[in-house]
């Protein structure tokens, strides 16, 4: 009898002790998963501010680079030193001290910097919430170039004028120009996207970015995808450098000029870039720019930057838009992602 309770007592001993052992291994693994986690946490954080360093670098540089383009030179065209994207770049020389042997982590480097008067301003479309007629022209002929609805144009200024607090029946009256010089960027304080109205009126959103165009009754992604290269949101209006510019956006900017015109216009540009825009009237072979005179320029004043940077498994694109005056340069925004 005795020797029945102790080999129950035993095996009840043994039951207990697997069990304890059980729940000791659960709990040893379970705290070396949450210790990976946050390592890996960690590990991803450090990967994410590196990456935006060397982005943050990047852009320093390219400041520098616009910089000393505007000492030497008064025009600004595709032979320069800023037009000449970098290639993917290993950076040899990123080491970090807590690393050696193959530890060293991969980074690259990719991107280049875009004119950004090459393209038509959507902000030259309304101002003060007043439409401008000639602007919305170009922008329908844009717009019919790329097989659109040319009627996209004139959406697009009316919900430009109403964020603004204008009409677009009148052209209404004087206010902001829903424009953005700050910072759009998750890791800087500024705007991102359109803009609201904040005065508890039922205004429509404004356009502040390529993307917001989306806003636009009757303007679909396909739509966006087909214009996309040839325009661009800046804080004031500006005229197109016809340097820079692409045949499609000189044809909508100057009503004269056919497509083929503009291309023919735009190979020859290549051997002999324009002076001066008593230069460009010259070479156009006849054709009347005096619609378009005041529109158009042959120098810049705002660039897109854009940058990608490869670390190990994480990648980061940036996109800056930099305002040149003389010698001072700017970021007006970023956007990272």
């Amino acid at each position: 009898m005795r020797r029945r309770m102790h080999a129950r007592q035993r095996g009840v001993a043994i039951i207990t002790a697997l069990l304890l052992t059980t729940l000791a291994i659960t709990i040893v693994g379970s705290l070396f998963w949450q210790q990976q986690v946050q390592v890996r946490s960690i590990e991803n954080q450090r990967l994410q501010l590196q990456k935006q360093w060397i982005l943050r670098g990047a852009l320093d540089w390219t400041r520098l680079i616009l910089r000393e383009d505007a000492r030497i030179s008064q025009t600004d065209n595709l032979d320069e030193p800023w037009a000449v994207p970098l290639a993917e770049t290993r950076l040899d020389q990123y080491v970090e001290n807590a690393r050696t042997g193959n530890d060293v982590p991969s980074a690259t480097l990719s991107g280049g910097i875009v004119d950004a008067e090459s393209r038509f301003n959507l902000t030259n479309l309304c101002q003060g919430g007043q439409i401008n007629p000639t602007e919305v022209d170009v922008f329908a002929r844009l717009l019919s170039g790329q097989q659109q609805n040319p009627a996209l144009a004139q959406a697009t200024a009316e919900l430009m004028a109403a964020a603004q607090g204008g009409s677009a029946a009148n052209g209404g009256s004087t206010a902001s120009d829903g424009t953005s010089t700050g910072t759009s960027t998750g890791t800087s304080a500024g705007t991102s996207g359109a803009a609201g109205v904040s005065d508890g009126s039922s205004r429509p959103l404004g356009i502040l970015h390529v993307d917001d165009l989306l806003a636009v009754p009757g303007f679909t992604p396909a739509a966006l995808a087909a214009i996309r290269d040839y325009i661009v949101v800046l804080p004031r209006v500006t005229p197109i450098n016809v340097n820079t510019a692409p045949a499609e956006v000189l044809a909508a900017r100057i009503d004269t000029l056919s497509l083929s015109d503009a291309a023919a216009i735009v190979a020859e540009r290549k051997s002999a870039w324009f002076k001066d825009i008593a230069d460009f009237q010259q070479r156009l072979g006849g054709k009347d720019l005096s619609s378009g005179q005041g529109e158009v320029a042959v120098n810049t004043s705002y660039f897109l930057v854009n940058g990608d940077v490869r670390l190990d498994r994480a990648g980061m694109t940036m996109q800056a838009l930099i305002e040149r005056s003389g010698l001072i340069t700017r970021v007006v925004w970023i956007r990272e992602d």
